[in-house]
Order: structure tokens, then C-alpha cells, then sequence
């Protein structure tokens, strides 16, 4: 039987593209647990995959994870099914223009057939205060490693 754990991700970029931070957190049981990590030149879907990969990759064996997340970029390739699309097309769009992040993408690819996730999109800087903490977390770490 997989663990059950709930992750809520985020990303942000300032001047996307720009200094950037992603941010998640863990929850298992009574335990939370919150990441964050920065890029000095990246984009906003940049960092919303990130932030997902590297919550993912905190899970040490196959778990059933409830992931929440405000990008629809994310969340839409897995529930309007653009993933399946873009993989039987070679990383290609409906208009056959290379799929942008393709790494990225084939990254979470990889983690998503090791746990079995459910993906639930909130609305962004909204009453949720999971995804506000994320945004928060994302947030600091430009603020962090701004070099003015």
C-alpha cells in the first residue's frame, strides 16, 4: 500500500525571463516539510516544473500523491492529457513546434510513473494557504539571492 502524501508547488520569476525561486511542501501524516531553490536566469513555467520535480524527488518509494499547484501550464498537461499528445508526437505541439522545458517535462514524465498522482489546481495568490506559503517560499529565495 503507497504512502499518502499532499504537495503544494510554486513558482515564481521576476522579468520572466529572470532571476527566479520555486518552493513546495511535503505533507505526510502529521509531518511537513518545506523546500525551496533558486535560478539566476529562468522563466515562470520553468519554476513550476521545478518545483514539482523536486518535491517529487523528495519521495524515497512509490507514493499516491495529491498535488496542488496554481500553473495551469503544469497541471493542464496532465489533466487535458497534453502530455500523451506531446510524447506519442516526439516533444511536439498540435502545430508541431518543439514542446518548450522538453527536459523538464521528461523529467516529471519519469517521477509521475513512479507515483501515482492526482493533480489539483488551485487558484493562485487566492485564500489557500498552502499555495500562499509556496508563493512565499518561491518569493524569498529571488529576494534572498538579489544581487542589487
Amino acid at each position: 500500500m503507497n504512502k499518502k502524501v499532499t504537495i503544494y508547488t510554486d513558482g515564481a520569476c521576476s522579468c520572466n525571463p529572470g532571476p527566479g525561486g520555486w518552493g513546495a511542501i511535503l505533507m505526510y501524516k502529521d509531518t511537513m516539510k518545506e523546500i525551496s531553490g533558486y535560478a539566476e536566469v529562468t522563466t515562470n513555467n520553468q519554476m513550476e516544473l521545478t518545483a514539482v520535480i523536486k518535491a517529487l524527488e523528495m519521495l524515497k518509494s512509490p507514493c499516491d500523491v495529491e498535488l496542488y499547484s496554481d500553473s495551469a501550464y503544469v497541471v493542464n498537461a496532465f489533466t487535458e492529457d497534453w502530455i500523451t499528445k506531446w510524447v506519442m508526437n516526439g516533444f511536439r505541439t498540435s502545430n508541431k513546434k518543439p514542446v518548450q522545458n522538453v527536459e523538464l517535462w521528461k523529467r516529471l514524465l519519469e517521477l509521475t510513473n513512479v507515483h501515482n498522482v492526482t493533480w489539483i489546481k488551485v487558484k493562485g495568490h487566492a485564500d489557500n494557504k498552502y499555495n500562499n506559503r509556496c508563493d512565499e517560499l518561491a518569493t524569498g529565495e529571488i529576494a534572498k539571492n538579489r544581487k542589487d
